[in-house]
């Protein structure tokens, strides 16, 4: 059943963050966890170990610790949306995400969304706002299954470019 829904937590960013990472909305199994990429399906965090070499993490703390470690941030395009379950199809009626937050607070030199819905909420209600351009990246979701992981990590290694100093495999 569709119903409108506000996003249950906010970003997660250091000041120390270089690169921003914008999902469509979270699913029901991360507004459940109340953290990003919750699904176990979802190779985000598969994606985000491989490029740094490390173990994909477990706990909500390993995550958030390899996110901030490596100078990312994690948000969300969309604010609240009407949506059925974690579909992106079913998505309407939004509200975007004000990324002044982060943008305000963090040298962010590229944004990337993940996956199509993200960017296409990204180009309609908040580019024209900060004047950004956004990268589309491949979405880490189990329903994009004809790019396997190592395809996925490949295309995502563009994020490693606007992290100097980073230990990671390029």
């Amino acid at each position: 059943m569709a119903q409108r829904i506000e996003h249950p937590f906010g970003p997660l960013f250091s000041e120390h963050s270089r690169v921003l990472i914008l999902g469509s909305f979270p699913s029901v199994k991360s507004r459940e966890q109340q953290f990003f990429y919750g699904h176990p399906q979802n190779r985000f965090w598969k994606v985000m170990a491989a490029l740094f070499g490390q173990e994909p993490p477990g706990t909500t703390e390993e995550k958030r610790e390899l996110i901030l470690t490596h100078g990312l941030a994690l948000w969300d395009s969309i604010a609240s949306c009407v949506i059925t379950g974690s579909s992106d199809a079913s998505i309407r009626e939004v509200k975007a995400n004000d990324l002044r937050v982060i943008l305000d607070h963090a040298p962010i030199r590229r944004i990337c969304c993940n996956g199509k819905e993200s960017f296409r909420q990204y180009e309609k209600h908040i580019r024209p706002v900060t004047g950004r351009e956004a990268l589309c990246l491949p979405s880490t979701s189990p329903a994009n299954a004809q790019w396997s992981l190592e395809r996925l990590t490949e295309a995502w290694s563009v994020i490693l470019e606007d992290l100097p100093g980073q230990n990671h495999r390029n």
